[in-house]
């Protein structure tokens, strides 16, 4: 299947590494001019050289989506050094786990916002072209209780309606807007690689509710988001795309 992607300009927040660097590589594979962001200076310098070998536009540097107005003026740049914004996938997390009442305004700055203000840099732009596709990415800790009581598991489920909000909003415009929700994902440097080794027996646990007897991989998830984000999925707009493995036990009707 042809995705539609060639020449498109896609936006990564978060993609120097593990689902977003994943996402970044279809892109730039697919066609697409790309600008990715992270944390750390060096990781973005790395993936953007990793990224250039498919032979498209790519920029980054690095930048924290919880900085305001340091992170506006980043997707202002990027924006501009790509002439436009076609697809947008915000996928900065603050990450999981139990926390103080700071934790908790981390992950609202960071899970949250940080979404918000990507979505305001380009909203306006996709609505004068008359089209644009955003992909938000949740969790299915946003769908079932696992976990305990957390901040992630809360501020990623708010994305899920946000999303449909957003939708509704904007499909007027030619604007759509889809939510992807991982299950577990391994991959090296990532959560569950280091809580393999911290917390083994926990990690054995949740290894053994996996109905194909393992973690997804990076990749998966990014093909299921790059579908989402393309013109072959133009009749998608709205909807919430849980990629598992069927972890979840829960049944969609």
């Amino acid at each position: 299947m042809d995705l539609g992607l060639k020449g498109k300009k896609a936006i990564i927040v978060g993609g120097a590494r593990g689902i977003g660097y994943a996402v970044a590589e279809l892109f730039a594979r697919e066609g697409c001019d790309v600008a990715i962001t992270a944390r750390n200076e060096d990781s973005v310098k790395d993936a953007v050289a990793n990224l250039k070998k498919y032979g498209t536009k790519v920029v980054g540097s690095a930048s924290d989506v919880s900085e305001g107005d340091d992170f506006k003026a980043w997707m202002q740049g990027v924006v501009e050094q790509l002439d436009g914004c076609d697809i947008l996938v915000p996928i900065s997390s603050a990450g999981g786990g139990l926390g103080s009442l700071k934790y908790w305004q981390k992950a609202f700055d960071v899970d949250v916002m940080g979404p918000v203000r990507a979505i305001d840099a380009v909203l306006e732009g996709m609505i004068e072209r008359g089209s644009g596709s955003i992909v938000l990415i949740a969790t299915t800790s946003a769908s079932e209780a696992m976990g305990g009581p957390q901040a992630y598991n809360a501020m990623k489920a708010s994305l899920i309606t946000y999303g449909k909000q957003l939708a509704l909003a904007n499909g007027k415009h030619g604007i759509r807007v889809n939510v992807v929700s991982p299950g577990p994902v391994e991959f090296e440097g990532g959560n569950w690689e280091m809580l393999k080794g911290a917390m083994e027996k926990f990690y054995n646990a949740m290894l053994r509710q996996q109905p194909q007897g393992r973690f997804g991989k990076p990749e998966e998830i990014a093909r299921a988001i790059g579908f989402l984000a393309s013109p072959a999925a133009s009749w998608c707009n709205g909807s919430h795309l849980v990629v598992d493995g069927g972890f979840t036990q829960r049944t969609h009707f």
